[in-house]
């Protein structure tokens, strides 16, 4: 077990966590959220005596490993017990009666623990790791949590991405906070109060100021850190490599593009009947295959498999996250690195990050959903491949911040595979701009069917 040496921001944050009884510590990536939260629950329990029984409620990755194995690093924290609600209910209830500290849970799990206390819900304390997760005020683990929360005494929020598409999504988190008294009561008080509705019904715009009235009111609630300013890290180089789609797949893609209509084979159609749908279809096709109807997997191309192949021969034995979109992408990576020498695994367990970490691991495959949060894998390696990208800048910059974070050593490579002319070339322009939504999805999609259409039009003879 190590001494816990906190950094000046972190022992700030640790501080106002324990004189504040309703905190949100919006700290960037890397930051060190959990030790500085573990270091403010042991000292609120064990040195002055002003809790009881804390609740974590995490990400089901996060939940099963990260902050167990974050309480044994360090040796002030040896007091500590943690027991896991996870698993079956036998299982959950057989934690909770189990005497602890701190209980963790996942978050699809705190309906039926309110439903189980009722009345007598014993935990003073309640963390929510990735608090953007309770942005929906119509969610259930929202509303479940909203009922019970005068009977909490003290409630800390945790996020890298306190409003991923907007302040719009504060008003939840907020409310979990004071219950109201900031931001409003109702989620219809705060819309009108600072938000136009968008007549064509993409969401809301905020009214001028209103940012800055809203950044006024959160204060002394809400910290918030960006690691660039606290944390001396190697740089991040972006390497987007180019993928040239030939033949049957230059010919199916520009199908699709041109007909919104993809003949797979004679018994076989894929219709893409919506702007939303015609994208998602796109980035299957440049990643190489496409689900039917019926989800059945169909393979146009190699392109991107091969160069792909170029890649890892390129890395030359260094390894390498390797983040994909759909299943098909895993089932055909994983095929075309079968006769290769290489140690290859899906991230499925707490064993795979320690394996990661230890180096005993040349390829790692993981979905950036399942490896958005909470996850310390910068001992393992510096280079990330997107084999697909996706809209989702949160994904996106969490999936990231795996390895370039506090810890890691070398300057981080993140390969970006991108088809010429294709969806990925979209995708990779909305995450430069940092404004991804789905109008912008839609928005990019229109102008470049416009586009084709015009290419169309001026190679008639």
């Amino acid at each position: 077990m190590k001494q816990f040496k906190p950094h000046p921001y972190q022992r700030y944050c640790i501080n106002q966590m324990i004189v504040n009884k309703n905190l949100a510590l919006w700290l960037d990536m890397g930051l060190g959220k959990t030790s500085i939260t573990l270091t403010a629950i042991n000292d609120l329990k064990y040195n002055r005596f002003e809790i009881c029984k804390t609740l974590i409620i995490a990400p089901k990755k996060v939940a099963q490993g990260t902050w167990n194995r974050e309480k044994d690093k360090w040796e002030h924290l040896k007091l500590l017990r943690i027991s896991q609600v996870l698993g079956s209910q036998t299982q959950r209830i057989r934690a909770l009666n189990t005497p602890a500290d701190i209980y963790i849970t996942n978050r699809e799990n705190v309906q039926w623990l309110v439903e189980y206390y009722r009345n007598s819900w014993p935990f003073d304390t309640v963390v929510i790791d990735e608090a953007s997760s309770f942005k929906s005020h119509q969610a259930k683990r929202f509303k479940a949590l909203k009922n019970i929360r005068p009977r909490i005494t003290r409630m800390i929020e945790l996020t890298g991405t306190p409003a991923p598409k907007g302040y719009i999504d504060l008003w939840a988190q907020i409310f979990l906070l004071d219950q109201g008294e900031r931001l409003g009561k109702t989620i219809t008080a705060y819309r009108d109060r600072y938000f136009d509705n968008e007549s064509y019904g993409f969401g809301y715009n905020i009214k001028p100021g209103a940012e800055e009235t809203i950044r006024d009111k959160l204060q002394g609630l809400c910290i918030s850190m960006k690691s660039e300013d606290y944390l001396d890290l190697p740089d991040v180089i972006v390497d987007d490599i180019p993928v040239i789609l030939e033949g049957k797949g230059k010919t199916a893609y520009k199908e699709m593009e041109r007909k919104m209509l993809l003949e797979v084979d004679p018994q076989t159609i894929v219709d893409a009947t919506s702007a939303a749908v015609l994208s998602n279809k796109l980035q299957q096709l440049c990643n190489g295959a496409i689900y039917d109807e019926d989800h059945g997997v169909h393979e146009i191309h190699d392109s991107k498999i091969e160069r792909f192949l170029e890649l890892i021969e390129e890395l030359n034995g260094k390894p390498a996250i390797v983040f994909y979109s759909f299943k098909h992408d895993m089932d055909r990576i994983t095929k075309a690195l079968e006769k290769s020498k290489l140690s290859v695994r899906m991230l499925k367990t707490p064993q795979d990050e320690d394996d990661w970490n230890a180096g005993k691991i040349d390829v790692l495959l993981a979905h950036p959903a399942s490896t958005a949060y909470g996850l310390n894998l910068q001992d393992g390696g510096n280079h990330i491949i997107w084999f697909g990208l996706n809209w989702s800048l949160e994904l996106y910059q969490q999936a990231n911040k795996r390895l370039h974070r506090q810890g890691q050593q070398q300057k981080v490579i993140i390969h970006r595979l991108i088809v010429e002319g294709g969806r990925d070339e979209d995708i990779a322009a909305a995450l430069e701009e940092k404004h991804v939504t789905q109008r912008d999805l839609l928005e990019s999609l229109k102008a470049r069917i416009e586009k084709v259409k015009k290419n169309i039009r001026y190679t008639l003879p």
